[in-house]
């Protein structure tokens, strides 16, 4: 199976936004099937298959994360982190700020959903493939 390590080499090469798809293409093929990411420190869940799971230590130090969602707040700041205007870093700030508190992708359906502090649906993107 694939290491925390194989992950981060591959997160490496990703500067912006723009960079996410061809991140999720390589991970994919590692054998990552998901993953979940808190944006209060940037610590991640991978899972594979036969329901192998490992995870990555924290980036930075926690975040706070908003009580209260700002969904269009943050489909903007999404969007000029898709256009490569934002580093990762300065995303999970925008993420915290406007009350997202992870994301889930499934490199099946290869989507992308945003979810807030009470667990509720923000968005669902499709990733490009």
């Amino acid at each position: 199976m694939f290491t925390v390590e194989q992950i981060e080499e591959a997160h490496s090469k990703v500067k912006s936004g723009t960079d996410f798809p061809n991140y999720i293409r390589e991970i994919k093929k590692l054998g990552v099937i998901a993953f979940e990411t808190w944006v209060r420190d940037s610590h991640t869940e991978y899972f594979g298959e036969n329901e192998f799971k490992t995870v990555s230590k924290p980036s930075y130090a926690n975040l706070e994360i908003k009580a209260v969602c700002d969904p269009l707040k943050f489909r903007d700041y999404l969007k000029i982190h898709q256009k490569g205007e934002t580093d990762y870093f300065t995303f999970c700030k925008h993420c915290a700020e406007t009350g997202v508190e992870k994301w889930t992708v499934s490199l099946h359906s290869m989507t992308c959903t945003y979810y807030d502090m009470a667990d509720n649906e923000i968005l669902t993107e499709k990733i490009p493939e």
